[in-house]
C-alpha cells in the first residue's frame, strides 16, 4: 500500500506560519521551529505552498525561478535544512507545483517577449483582433479578461490568473522538457512529490473565442483535455524515477473526469482535490453566496466516497474560507469543529489539514477593503467598482469568501503577534488569538487540538478508517451517517447532526467517541455532536 494512503498531510502557507526574524513574514526557519507542533499532531508530511523566488503578486504562485528560494523565506540551505529536519521526524515534504504559468518575471518570459528567441514560443502569444481588440473573448479566475499587450512583442500573452502570471505553452515540447527538469531538480533534494496547481488546465487546444458564460468563458478550450492526459502522463515518467507522490489541484472536474485523472491503469496523478463539496454554499460563482445546506454537501461527500477508490480529503485550504465560520456554529464553535475534524478523518481517503484549523482558526475580523492582500479579491472589487456596485455591497459580497481568510497568521499565543511575529505581520491578526491559540488549546484536554490529535491517533490504530470502505447509512437536512467497514476487521458508523438543533437517529452502538464526552448513546444527538460507534 503506498504510504500516502495511510498518511495524514499537514499544509503551510510558509508566509503565515512563523516569522523567524520579526519582518512579520512566515519564512523557513519558522517552518523548521514548529516542526515538533506537526509531529506532536500526527502528521506524516507537510505540503508547502510556494517558497521559490517570486514577485509575490499572488504571493508566491507567480514564479520567477524554480531552482532557488525566495529570499523573503531563506536560503536554498534552508531549504535543505528543512527536508533534513523533517526526515529527522519521519515527515515528508511534498512542494507545490506551479506550472500552468510563471511570472513575468521569469527569464523564460523575458526572453520570450522576442520572436526570434529561443524561448519565443514558450508563451501563449496572440494577435489581437483588430480596432484594439483582444485576441478571444475568454475571461480569467480573477474576474478580468485574460490578454495584457506586450508592447516589446507587440502582441498579447493569455494569463488565465493575474496580468503577471503568464500562461506556458504547452503545444511546445520543450516546456515539457524543462517542467520535467525542475521536478528532477527537487525530487534529487528529496522532496516527496508534488501537489500540483490547477494542472487540469495546462493543454488550450485553440485560441479560438468561447461560449459566453457568466464565469471562465473559453474555458472549454483547456478544461481537461486529452493534450493534459498526455502531458501528466509525460511527467509521471519523472515521477515513477523517484517513486513520488501527486496530487492535482483540478478545477471544475466531475468524478468521471477525476477517475480519467488518476486511475491506477492511466499512470497520470495518484489523487485529485475536487471542488465540488466547496460549493455547496453558492451559486454559479464562489462570490455569490448562499446559505449553507449541509444534506448538499452530505450528498456531494457521498457522490464522490463512492464514485472515486480514493479522495484527497479537505475542507480547508489557502484559496477557501475557514471551516469553522463557513460550515460551523457560532454557538457552538468547539462541538462543531470537532465535528467537522471528525467528518475530515473517518471518510475514506488521504486526509489534508489546512494550518490553524487544528486549533478552530476563523476567517478574518477584517472591516474595510484596504486591509486585504489578495489579488483576487481585489480584482474582483475593480470589476464590481465598473459594475457600479455600492462599496457597501462589495465588502459584504468579498468578506466572507476572500482567500485572505485562510491567511491570516497562525495564532500561537495570545499576546501581541500571537507568537507568529516580534514585528508587524504582514496581514492582519485576527484579534481572537486572546481565546483561540495553540497555546491554550495544549493546556485543555478538551480543546479543539486534543480532539485533532486522537483522532489522527485513532486512524493510525484502527485500520477500517485507513482502509475500510465507506457505506452511505442516513442522509436528513442535518444529520450524516455512514459506515466504514474492512473484511476482517469490526466496521465502525459515524454520525454527525450538523444543526443546533438536537436530532435523532437509528444508529447503535457503543461509543468509541464521542465529542459531548458520552460514554453511552440512544440514538438523541445534540447540537453539533458527532460520535463514532463500534
Amino acid at each position: 500500500m503506498a504510504w500516502w494512503k495511510d498518511a495524514v498531510i499537514y499544509q503551510i502557507y510558509p508566509r503565515s506560519f512563523q516569522d523567524s526574524n520579526g519582518d512579520g513574514i512566515g519564512d523557513i526557519p519558522g517552518i523548521i521551529s514548529r516542526l515538533d507542533h506537526i509531529r506532536d499532531l500526527g502528521a506524516d508530511a507537510i505540503w508547502l505552498s510556494p517558497v521559490y523566488c517570486s514577485p509575490n503578486a499572488d504571493n508566491g504562485y507567480d514564479i520567477s525561478d524554480y531552482r532557488d528560494i525566495n529570499p523573503e523565506y531563506g536560503t536554498m540551505a534552508d531549504m535543505e535544512r528543512l527536508i533534513a529536519e523533517a526526515r529527522r521526524r519521519d515527515i515528508r515534504v511534498i512542494m507545490d507545483l506551479v506550472v500552468n504559468h510563471t511570472s513575468t518575471e521569469h527569464w523564460w518570459f523575458r526572453q520570450s517577449r522576442d520572436k526570434t528567441s529561443a524561448y519565443a514560443d514558450y508563451y501563449c502569444w496572440a494577435d489581437g483582433r483588430g480596432d484594439g481588440k483582444l485576441p478571444n473573448n475568454w475571461t480569467g479566475f480573477f474576474g478580468e479578461d485574460c490578454w495584457e499587450f506586450d508592447p516589446q512583442r507587440c502582441q498579447y500573452y493569455l494569463h488565465l490568473f493575474a496580468k503577471t502570471q503568464a500562461d506556458l505553452n504547452y503545444h511546445n515540447p520543450a516546456v515539457v522538457e524543462e517542467v520535467k527538469d525542475i521536478m528532477r531538480f527537487w525530487l534529487e533534494k528529496g522532496v516527496a512529490g508534488f501537489r500540483c496547481d490547477v494542472i487540469n488546465i495546462l493543454y488550450k487546444d485553440s485560441l479560438e473565442n468561447g461560449k459566453k458564460k457568466l464565469a471562465l468563458t473559453g474555458s472549454e478550450h483547456y478544461l481537461t483535455l486529452e493534450g493534459t492526459h498526455e502531458i501528466l502522463r509525460e511527467f509521471r515518467k519523472v515521477w515513477d524515477e523517484f517513486d513520488a507522490f501527486t496530487v492535482g489541484e483540478t478545477v471544475f472536474v466531475t468524478p468521471r473526469e477525476a477517475q480519467d485523472l488518476c486511475g491506477l491503469d492511466r499512470r497520470e496523478l495518484d489523487m485529485v482535490f475536487s471542488f465540488e463539496h466547496m460549493e455547496c454554499d453558492q451559486v454559479f460563482i464562489k462570490w455569490f453566496k448562499t446559505k449553507f445546506k449541509p444534506r448538499k454537501l452530505f450528498a456531494c461527500l457521498t457522490r464522490w466516497q463512492k464514485s472515486l477508490p480514493w479522495n484527497a480529503l479537505y475542507l480547508e485550504n489557502h484559496d477557501q474560507p475557514r471551516s469553522v465560520s463557513r460550515f460551523g456554529s457560532r454557538a457552538h464553535p468547539l462541538e462543531s469543529g470537532k465535528l467537522l475534524a471528525t467528518l475530515l478523518l473517518t471518510l475514506r481517503g488521504t486526509p489534508f489539514i489546512y494550518q490553524g484549523q487544528e486549533i478552530g482558526m476563523t476567517n478574518f475580523d477584517f472591516t474595510r477593503l484596504r486591509q486585504l492582500n489578495d489579488v483576487e479579491s481585489l480584482n474582483v472589487d475593480r470589476v464590481l467598482t465598473r459594475l457600479h456596485v455600492p462599496q457597501g455591497l462589495r465588502w459584504r459580497i468579498i468578506a466572507p469568501t476572500s482567500r485572505d481568510n485562510a491567511r491570516t497568521p497562525f495564532q500561537w499565543e495570545g499576546g501581541d503577534g500571537a507568537g507568529f511575529t516580534t514585528g508587524r505581520a504582514w496581514l492582519g491578526i485576527n484579534h481572537n488569538c486572546k481565546d483561540v491559540n495553540l497555546a491554550a488549546q495544549e493546556e485543555d484536554p478538551n480543546s479543539l487540538f486534543h480532539w485533532y490529535k486522537d483522532l489522527i491517533a485513532l486512524r493510525r490504530d484502527t485500520k477500517v478508517l485507513r482502509r475500510g470502505a465507506f457505506i452511505p447509512l442516513e442522509s436528513t437536512r442535518q444529520v450524516f451517517a455512514y459506515r466504514r467497514e474492512l473484511p476482517g476487521n469490526d466496521p465502525l458508523t459515524i454520525v454527525l447532526n450538523f444543526s443546533d438543533n438536537p436530532a435523532t437517529t437509528a444508529c447503535r452502538g457503543t461509543v468509541l467517541r464521542d465529542n459531548y464526552g458520552r460514554e453511552t448513546f440512544d440514538g438523541t444527538l445534540q447540537p453539533w455532536e458527532a460520535v463514532i460507534l463500534a
